[in-house]
């Protein structure tokens, strides 16, 4: 069995880059919910020892993707219908803030005359993300959009610089990769090209718009999701 370089919680470390492949994997549906999963069948799936396994499956167990029972081993998790619109829900509230403040940010720059540089380099990241999606849509890699998607929103609250809205917008992260590659087919494309207007309300300052932009690309995503899975 190949030999762990480095103690888990070290960045690079074994536990920490299998809980990323676990996830992803099961993000993506080549762990499909229900599926029995052990520490043995993973480490041998992914070339590592059990003990980074088994660390990473406390982590996924704590975020909702693994469920492990006793005597009876851990299964991948499926998100109920209740839970997601519950995730929809708080995701609401948290990402029309981040829209709200990034678009009170941008006018307090435009109104400066001259944008800083940390905010220029927040906003240059948006747009590298932004044209990554809109090649993937146009070359039809969906599967590459869930991640897309969810660095967008992330750089959205970047550009709020509110450290509290963007460190519970990390906590969701997973579930809504989750929840976007699941209908990824049915909803990729609208929702993609509605990063691109609500940008618009953003960087003109226009808070308000730029609210009511976002509440109604999530709930666009809720609605969509929930009439196919509910």
């Amino acid at each position: 069995m190949p030999a762990d370089p480095a103690p888990a919680g070290v960045p690079g470390a074994p536990k920490d880059r299998i809980e990323d492949e676990i996830r992803r994997d099961i993000i993506f549906g080549v762990l499909t919910p229900g599926s029995r999963i052990t520490e043995a069948s993973l480490a041998r799936k992914y070339g590592i020892s059990r003990v980074p396994v088994r660390e990473a499956l406390r982590t996924l167990e704590a975020e909702g993707f693994v469920e492990s029972r006793p005597y009876a081993g851990s299964t991948v998790s499926n998100i109920p219908v209740d839970e997601a619109d519950d995730l929809f829900a708080v995701r609401t509230v948290v990402e029309t803030a981040t829209a709200r403040r990034a678009a009170e940010r941008a006018g307090r720059q435009l109104a400066a005359g001259m944008p800083d540089d940390e905010w220029w380099a927040a906003r240059g990241r948006v747009a590298e993300i932004l044209a990554a999606g809109d090649t993937a849509v146009a070359e039809g890699r969906l599967e590459e959009l869930p991640e897309l998607n969810v660095r967008f929103h992330l750089a959205v609250a970047e550009l709020a610089d509110s450290r509290s809205l963007t460190a519970l917008l990390r906590q969701l992260a997973g579930k809504i990769e989750w929840l976007y590659a699941a209908d990824v087919d049915n909803r990729g494309k609208d929702s993609w090209s509605e990063h691109r207007v609500l940008m618009a309300a953003v960087d003109s300052g226009d808070a308000e718009r730029a609210q009511e932009l976002m509440r109604s690309h999530v709930e666009q995503s809720r609605a969509g999701y929930l009439s196919r899975f509910a």
